[in-house]
């Protein structure tokens, strides 16, 4: 009898095992000197590592990337823009801009996030609303509604240093990702250098960022951004991509230049040496209770190479998680008729398996191994 009763707890543990159990990420552990910190997959929205994500952190001249997307999506990028006294008079790094002079949009944009022209940028807000007052009203508001981001408030187009001029790492990964849709705004963030012919300066504008440029090198790097204020310090934005991986990093308040690149290569290491693409279909099911959940259409998810679990809560939001419980992505799912999940359907390539669905298997698994070994136990004692 003891026998039998040792079997069935090796069983029990075995079976429950394997539904959490999994290999941990790599064995890395990330040493991240920057302040804050967000590694995110721009395709799925997965945000695979984060320090202090959502602090409010002073962006300095990372802003300019949200200002760029504003003025491409609600400007004209042909539109000839006389530039103001006030615009040339602005502090900081410039492009040497002249009162009165008439510059596209398009060329104050690429002054603006190649050479970091702080007189471009204003430039810019005073075309799109007026003033920089007005400016820094539409755009927060076209941050919560077009990128839904809500722990950011801009009170300039550049990233000079206010108080009241804030965002976090996290919010600067999504509006980096929602920017990247655009193919205007991608070619100007991936651009090395580009010649200028302003009416005074002619010169040859060259990236600040050095991993764009090649002086830190790294396989994949397809755009960036610098910025610095000494209350902000040193800030990073950077895409790579690596095979059908697409990552943005953040790096947030370091105090040197070399520690914010060795972060950022870090994080891209580990995104890309960890992590990988999967697609979720639409055919499965996931139960909670008397509910049942599915997804509207196939959809990406960002996974642990060693593989996910998965948790889907009582609202239907899917959690794609670590082994350590630790949430990359979150979907939410749409209710659907509960007889629905009787109906056949078409198998029509391997699916992820629902982790409700995977203990419902096991507990049938378990409570006939328990009946058998009562059976065998009863004919032992007669």
């Amino acid at each position: 009898m003891k026998k039998l009763l040792i079997l069935f707890c090796m069983i029990f543990v075995v079976l429950f095992s394997s539904v959490t159990v999994s290999a941990e990420i790599g064995g890395t552990t990330l040493q991240i000197k920057s302040e804050a910190a967000v590694l995110l997959d721009s395709q799925t929205g997965a945000i695979l590592y984060s320090k202090n994500s959502q602090e409010r952190m002073y962006p300095a001249s990372l802003t300019k990337i949200a200002t760029a997307i504003y003025a491409i999506e609600t400007g004209n990028l042909a539109d000839s823009i006389v530039v103001s006294e006030n615009a040339v008079n602005t502090e900081g790094t410039k492009v040497y801009l002249e009162p009165g002079e008439t510059v596209t949009l398009h060329h104050l944009l690429q002054g603006m996030l190649i050479n970091s022209g702080n007189d471009a940028a204003v430039a810019i807000a005073e075309y799109l609303n007026g003033d920089v007052e007005t400016f820094s009203k539409e755009i927060n508001k076209y941050l919560k509604e077009k990128v839904g981001i809500s722990n950011t408030h801009l009170t300039n187009p550049s990233g000079l240093f206010e108080a009241d001029h804030f965002t976090t790492a996290e919010d600067l990964a999504k509006i980096t990702a929602y920017a990247q849709k655009n193919a205007t705004f991608k070619e100007i963030f991936g651009t090395k250098e580009l010649a200028w012919d302003g009416q005074t300066w002619d010169t040859t504008l060259i990236t600040h960022h050095q991993m764009l440029k090649g002086e830190v090198p790294y396989p994949g790097v397809t755009g960036g951004k610098t910025g610095f204020v000494n209350e902000s310090k040193q800030t990073l934005a950077t895409t790579a991509e690596n095979g059908d991986m697409k990552l943005i990093a953040i790096l947030l308040k370091a105090d040197f230049k070399r520690d914010i690149y060795s972060d950022t290569k870090d994080l891209f290491d580990y995104g890309f040496q960890n992590f990988k693409l999967t697609q979720l279909q639409d055919t499965n099911t996931y139960q909670v209770q008397d509910k049942v959940f599915k997804l509207s259409k196939p959809t990406l998810i960002t996974e642990p190479l060693a593989g996910a679990t998965f948790e889907v809560s009582e609202q239907g939001v899917l959690k794609i998680q670590s082994p350590e419980k630790q949430t990359f992505q979150e979907i939410q799912l749409d209710q659907v008729k509960k007889q629905l999940i009787d109906e056949p359907v078409a198998d029509e390539s391997p699916k992820k398996v629902p982790i409700t669905s995977m203990s419902a298997f096991f507990g049938i698994v378990v409570v006939l191994a328990a009946g058998a070994t009562i059976s065998v136990m009863k004919k032992q004692k007669m």
